[in-house]
């Protein structure tokens, strides 16, 4: 009897701590689990309402619009209008046969290409097409296909197509400039994107338009100091040279002698920018601006200047020309047209090298580096373009006399088609460099001067007479101006020697009484008839600069003079570099 007693107290004993364990574990629990949901919603509340919002909220970039680029006369050569992309979510997307058979048709694409890009790729956000027509994208949003989204944004339009393509540039599929003005002005074009809140529900339709987060600021209109009509006959002409002269390429520049714009700036082998699907890179270079070449007798005005400042020579100076031969150690200079001596005036109508190189010769090496530098050779044009080239001058302490040589008629040296016209505004401007100006100019413009205005009108007188009959490009003659230029025809160099293929060049201004419009033409590799810049180049120069003269209601200057008659050429229309 005792020990069933006792067995009963002991069990009452150990059911009454049993209780007591489970009482203070249960309030334990309890305890913790109140003190971490106050800690929770004391301290972490802004963490857990994120959260929870991230289940249906979202916040949505708003695309700016991109500023419009437009000529100096305000017509658009860059404009942006609505588009749509089309995105899908790689594990929401549901797609029937027949819907798959109607997406591809809508977006362009094979079937398969479709299905392939569905069904393998990083991530689950895959894009199927950017840059969609609105209608389209409206079609395709009307097949309602499970995981299939649209977004909005803006596609760039380029109304004067391949006129203004290197000019301009392009814009890549995010609309950020890639090429050209587009990318030269990318911040001032771009603006900044805005965002909202939303309220998205699970099959990602927005619902509920909560807040506006930051309001797009779209990006601001560049004026050009393009002028769309002169660009248009800049492209024209130029592709018709090249064509008529089988050239690799070429290019033109038109400058406004009075303030430094650039009026027109053409290329060509060219590019459409509204569909660059299959493009090379020969069509994209802006060769203008980043191609670099030995300009040849084109750069003759500037040794003669030089020299003239210097005192050494004037124009009626006589040089002895050997009969159109030099040698200076085991190399020989030669001229095309040989004479016993000439005028330095003479040297540059009839674009002796002989001549050019006695004069330079003449000079200390480091003055001639200074007249080449101080114009901006080997320096880039700071313009503000892309690829923007500075070419090449070596240094002055470094030049053989053989070297200094042929510097004074342009090889050994190089030089962009942009630098070169720019040099030229010297002999128009009364001796000041201008800066030049991609954008339009409302200011008055103050350049530097490099040479007197004495010496600039002297060369300027010499370069009158390059037009002449017997002169090297009686075909830049203009009906009704005077006309004042110089021709080029340079041997290309490849791997690292001269080779029989050449760069005709021709860069002139009118009218020369008081200059208003430069021109600067090269054309690359002409394999024609001929491969003379008077008879490649020149011609260029005066469909061109007649007609800007006209459009730019620029009164004759020799009202008396008549345009050149190309057939019989003048005696001189040849040089040698």
């Amino acid at each position: 009897m005792n020990v069933g007693v006792n067995s009963a107290r002991l069990n009452l004993r150990l059911d009454g701590w049993r209780s007591r364990l489970l009482l203070i574990t249960l309030v334990s629990c309890f305890a913790g689990l109140i003190g971490r949901a106050a800690w929770l919603q004391g301290f972490h509340a802004g963490f857990l309402q994120q959260k929870g919002e991230e289940r249906y909220s979202r916040v949505i970039e708003m695309p700016a619009s991109r500023g419009i680029i437009r000529d100096r006369n305000g017509q658009p050569l860059a404009i942006s209008t609505p588009s749509e992309s089309i995105w899908a979510s790689r594990e929401d997307v549901e797609l029937s046969p027949a819907q798959n058979k109607a997406l591809a048709s809508l977006l362009h694409m094979d079937p398969k290409e479709l299905e392939q890009r569905l069904g393998s790729g990083r991530g689950n956000f895959v894009y199927l097409k950017r840059q969609v027509a609105p209608e389209v994208a409206q079609q395709i949003m009307d097949l309602k296909i499970a995981g299939l989204f649209q977004q909005h944004g803006f596609h760039r339009a380029y109304p004067k197509g391949e006129e203004t393509a290197h000019l301009v540039g392009f814009t890549d599929a995010d609309d950020h400039g890639q090429e050209g003005v587009e990318l030269a002005y990318q911040k001032e074009l771009g603006g900044s994107a805005g965002a909202r809140r939303v309220i998205k529900d699970r099959a990602g339709h927005i619902i509920e338009d909560v807040e506006n987060i930051r309001v797009p600021r779209p990006g601001k209109d560049i004026a050009l100091s393009v002028d769309g009509r002169i660009q248009h006959l800049a492209y024209r002409e130029l592709r018709n040279a090249v064509t008529v002269n089988r050239a690799k390429a070429g290019a033109v520049i038109i400058l406004d002698t009075q303030t430094g714009e650039v009026l027109a700036l053409a290329n060509y082998p060219d590019f459409d920018p509204n569909n660059r699907e299959h493009l090379s890179g020969a069509q994209l270079r802006n060769r203008a601006i980043t191609d670099t070449f030995e300009p040849g007798s084109t750069l003759k005005p500037f040794t003669i200047a030089t020299a003239l400042e210097a005192g050494k020579v004037n124009p009626t100076t006589v040089i002895p020309t050997g009969g159109g031969q030099m040698t200076i150690g085991p190399s020989t200079i030669r001229d095309t047209h040989p004479f016993a001596a000439l005028t330095v005036a003479q040297v540059i109508q009839h674009s002796s090298n002989v001549g050019a190189a006695r004069i330079a010769l003449s000079l200390p090496s480091e003055t001639l580096w200074n007249m080449f530098t101080d114009v901006g050779f080997g320096q880039t044009p700071k313009l503000g373009f892309p690829g923007e080239a500075g070419g090449r001058v070596r240094p002055f302490r470094t030049w053989k006399p053989i070297e200094q040589a042929t510097m004074s008629y342009g090889n050994g040296i190089s030089v962009s088609l942009i630098q070169l016209a720019r040099a030229y505004t010297i002999f128009a401007d009364g001796g000041v460099l201008l800066p030049l100006s991609l954008t339009r100019v409302t200011a008055p413009v103050s350049g530097r001067r490099v040479i007197s205005a004495q010496t600039a009108h002297q060369v300027s007188d010499m370069l009158e007479l390059v037009v002449k009959p017997e002169g090297t490009a009686p075909a830049a003659q203009v009906k009704g101006y005077r006309v004042a230029g110089k021709t080029g025809t340079a041997h290309k160099v490849l791997g690292g020697r001269y080779a029989n293929r050449y760069v005709a060049s021709f860069v002139g201004f009118a009218p020369a009484s008081a200059p208003r419009v430069l021109i600067a033409v090269m054309i690359d590799e002409p394999s024609g008839s001929s491969y003379y810049g008077g008879l490649v180049a020149a011609p260029v120069f005066s469909a061109l600069m007649g007609n800007v003269l006209q459009m730019l209601a620029v009164p004759p200057d020799d009202p008396n003079s008549g345009a050149f008659d190309p057939s019989p050429i003048g005696t001189g229309s040849a040089e040698d570099t």
